[in-house]
């Protein structure tokens, strides 16, 4: 039966693509409101397309990008609920890509467009599972459940109440989520782990406006300097923190993790080549994989203030802002953090200027007992999707819908994804390989009849 399956998906992969291809072609960017058209038909297309495959499916409009439900009965009542998201980052900076954002493009075996992995690829990867399931068996081995949003790239809360309001009839014995990455190209992976995050920003104000720097230079503080200043006393010149008791909470790793994460091979001189800097750079005492994974960190995203045109002006500039996000590991929480760095913060702020802090989102760190039946289940069906072992990782970004499955829903959440993080989600020129997008499939058909 396997090879039945698994002959289909090969003797429809040029259609499945082309279908992919489709649904790529909606600029669904949830971010822009002149997009809401585009994203609101992307959601739609996928709607009929599940309605084609037998599902019930439907709009959820509760405020917001509206909500993609569909959900068909199985051999078993066993339910797994299957979530991605529709929408995509903008196409900024458009003239660095070099195929057009929104027509899809395959050179090489790699498909190239906005939402190729992030996250329209590796959720198609799912709906062809089924398709394959339901035209080779003529049933699911258990009941499916997708439930798919519209403004994960733009922070949006729709689906989070929703799934408040519905966790009584969802009620899923396992969730599904293929929004992070393999190991490598050839080495599938479960992510059971995910870093926190807190975020937030400070701005310091000066004088009520602009000012000549050589008029008043020398007896105001700068508040772009006090900035600078600031942050340097944030984190160390080698990368470690300096907030006090930031690290209080921070769990080492466990030490079948250190094994794990050593036998990973992790190559450092790749990943700097990747993102081309001389060096990598870092906590010190620790692995990059390490500091990627299990280690928290204090980030700039953003500093700004004062003149930002050509050439000179010379003024001592009414405010700058510094932009921050810290990520966190288990156990941390993120009240505490946050006002850890704002207390320090405010602490090392001269009385000279003002001081302004903002805080934005935040979400909890996350990890999974890998040794989990579901989790185990889903590595074995990976290992027989892309015919190599699949390995155990953690993730250095954050999935903060993740947080609320657990706290809702209490069930399993299996992390397999498909694609890389060289795919370039978030950039210009992202990417999915054509051989990932048809292993994915295979592998998804596997995990369902497992779990």
């Amino acid at each position: 039966m396997a090879d039945r399956v698994e002959s289909y998906v090969d003797a429809n992969r040029n259609r499945f693509i082309e279908e992919l291809e489709q649904w790529m072609r909606f600029p669904s960017v949830s971010a822009q409101r002149d997009h809401d058209g585009d994203t609101r038909a992307c959601a739609q297309w996928l709607v009929d397309h599940l309605k084609s495959l037998g599902f019930e499916s439907e709009l959820v409009d509760i405020g917001g990008q509206p909500i993609v439900h569909a959900s068909k009965k199985g051999k078993s009542r066993r339910r797994v609920m299957i979530y991605g998201h529709y929408d995509v980052q903008p196409e900024d900076p458009v003239d660095q890509w070099q195929t057009p954002p929104f027509e899809p493009t395959i050179k090489d075996g790699i498909l190239y467009g906005r939402g190729a992995t992030d996250d329209k690829g590796q959720v198609f990867t799912h709906v062809k599972a089924v398709e394959s399931l339901l035209k080779t068996e003529g049933q699911l081995p258990c009941d499916v459940v997708f439930l798919l949003e519209g403004e994960e790239e733009s922070g949006g809360d729709a689906l989070g109440r929703y799934v408040t309001q519905a966790r009584k009839e969802l009620k899923p014995d396992a969730i599904v989520i293929s929004d992070t990455t393999m190991y490598d190209e050839k080495t599938p992976a479960i992510t059971y782990g995910l870093r926190g995050i807190v975020a937030f920003e400070f701005t310091v104000k000066g004088p009520s406006a602009d000012v000549h720097s050589g008029a008043y230079g020398g007896a105001i503080s700068n508040p772009a300097m006090v900035v600078a200043q600031i942050l340097a006393q944030c984190v160390s010149r080698d990368g470690k923190v300096l907030v006090p008791h930031f690290y209080d909470d921070v769990t080492p790793l466990a030490d079948w993790e250190q094994e794990c994460f050593r036998k990973l091979n992790f190559n450092e001189q790749t990943l700097a080549r990747e993102v081309e800097v001389p060096g990598l750079h870092g906590e010190p005492g620790y692995s990059a994989i390490e500091r990627l994974w299990a280690r928290p960190t204090f980030e700039v995203n953003g500093i700004f203030g004062g003149y930002q045109g050509q050439r000179s002006k010379t003024i001592i500039p009414a405010s700058a802002t510094a932009k921050i996000s810290v990520r966190l590991v288990p156990h941390q929480d993120p009240d505490r953090t946050r006002d850890l760095c704002f207390d320090y913060i405010r602490s090392i702020c001269p009385d000279t200027v003002h001081l302004e802090l903002t805080p934005f989102g935040a979400s909890p760190p996350v990890l999974f007992d890998v040794n989990n039946p579901i989790i185990r289940a889903s590595q074995e069906a990976l290992r027989r999707g892309f015919g190599h072992d699949a390995v155990f990782i953690r993730c250095g970004g954050s999935i903060p819908v993740v947080n609320t499955f657990v706290e809702q829903l209490g069930c399993p959440v299996v992390l397999m994804g498909f694609g890389l993080d060289s795919d370039r989600p978030h950039g210009p020129n992202e990417h999915f390989s054509l051989d990932s997008f048809i292993r994915g499939i295979k592998a998804a058909t596997y995990m369902l009849r497992a779990i």
